[in-house]
């Protein structure tokens, strides 16, 4: 594994993307990947009677590999103590490549595909056991290439609430969520280019054979069962706040080169990748999310609105609810995944806080 390679090819390649023609939250999440870990950002200072260490600030930049693995941590921290025991269901709804280019270029479409999908899983639940569930998306832009890949990772609970009683063991149908989910996405693309929001080549008669088109195939749709809220976590921190390409995929990098690893699914084995540094930068920028675009979006039983349903489904299930736990500190996080104290010194006395360096400007 290559250390800091993705710090290194952004640095070296400054000059492509910070500059006016790339988007602001682009240049701002690769700033911080660059910053990350340096005095740029400030750090905390840790002594004992004989060694002094300091603690670089982190970014917590989505894009980031390390400050996104964190964030993994802590999400799965909160959601243990915020979800009930019972068996999940994940669906992965995703659609034909020739839509991908739609989304690529109108970003602003992507903001209303959980909701979608969402309200797809929500709509079939409640005609088919006329019944809420808890409901988390994850939506998703990148594929193992670094291409463009617009789905979503969907963690349903397969207990339903309805009318203060429960509804147990939900068998979601696949074929009736493909069409729904497909009915839901080709007709937001219509009404989306019938009201002028949504820009393309493609003339206006091209866009409407392409849609029909699309409408009139099988869009595939992934099912999968969890028997336990351990295994369904377990899950879901592959998806949620994933950066688009983890620190150990790197093979090699040139001055013009990138090469990394990526499971092929056709011939079911891992292959190396290799571009150019402007392209990979390129497409990385292709998924850096807008400002204020959450990562996780919550809906049915798990809307900021429902919290009286949920606690209702808590007690109909007859659980208790737990606190939310304090947030994990950063030592005790790397204690708690390497088995290290990073607040003990060589000589095996425990550091203690001793003060603060303000971000500097670093050259």
């Amino acid at each position: 594994m290559l250390e800091n390679a993705l710090k290194q090819i952004l640095t070296t390649t400054r000059e492509s993307w910070d500059c006016a023609e790339t988007r602001p939250a682009v240049r701002k999440s690769f700033q911080k990947i660059i910053d990350c870990r340096t005095l740029a950002l400030g750090a905390e200072l840790y002594a004992s009677a004989h060694e002094q260490k300091i603690v670089h600030h982190t970014c917590k930049s989505r894009s980031c590999p390390s400050c996104g693995h964190r964030a993994t941590q802590l999400w799965q921290r909160e959601q243990w103590a915020a979800l009930p025991d019972i068996p999940y269901t994940g669906v992965v709804f995703t659609m034909p490549s020739s839509l991908w280019p739609i989304f690529q270029r109108n970003r602003h479409l992507l903001r209303d595909l959980p909701a979608l999908g969402a309200a797809v899983i929500q709509e079939w639940v409640l005609a088919k056991y006329n019944a809420q569930v808890l409901i988390v998306v994850v939506p998703h832009t990148f594929g193992r290439r670094l291409n463009f890949n617009a789905h979503l990772h969907i963690l349903v609970s397969a207990v339903g609430l309805s009318e203060l009683s429960l509804k147990v063991a939900l068998r979601f149908d696949q074929r009736a969520l493909m069409h729904m989910w497909r009915y839901a996405v080709v007709r937001y693309l219509r009404d989306a280019a019938r009201n002028g929001v949504l820009r393309s080549d493609l003339a206006p008669e091209q866009l409407k054979g392409l849609l029909k088109t699309q409408y009139e195939r099988w869009w595939n749709i992934d099912i999968a069962r969890f028997q336990s809220k351990g295994h369904f976590l377990r899950y879901a921190a592959r998806y949620v706040r994933r950066p688009p390409i983890a620190q150990h995929r790197f093979i090699s990098i040139t001055e013009r080169e990138v090469e990394f690893s990526a499971k092929d699914l056709k011939e079911k084995r891992v292959v190396k990748i290799r571009e150019s540094v402007e392209d990979f930068v390129r497409r990385l920028a292709e998924h850096v999310p807008d400002h204020y675009r959450h990562a996780i979006r919550y809906y049915g039983l798990l809307a900021p609105r429902s919290q009286r349903k949920i606690n209702m489904l808590f007690l109909l299930l007859g659980q208790q609810r737990r606190a939310r736990p304090p947030r994990l500190g950063w030592a005790d996080s790397i204690w708690k995944s390497f088995g290290v104290n990073p607040l003990v010194d060589q000589q095996g006395e425990q550091m203690r806080w001793s003060g603060r360096l303000r971000p500097q400007v670093v050259h």
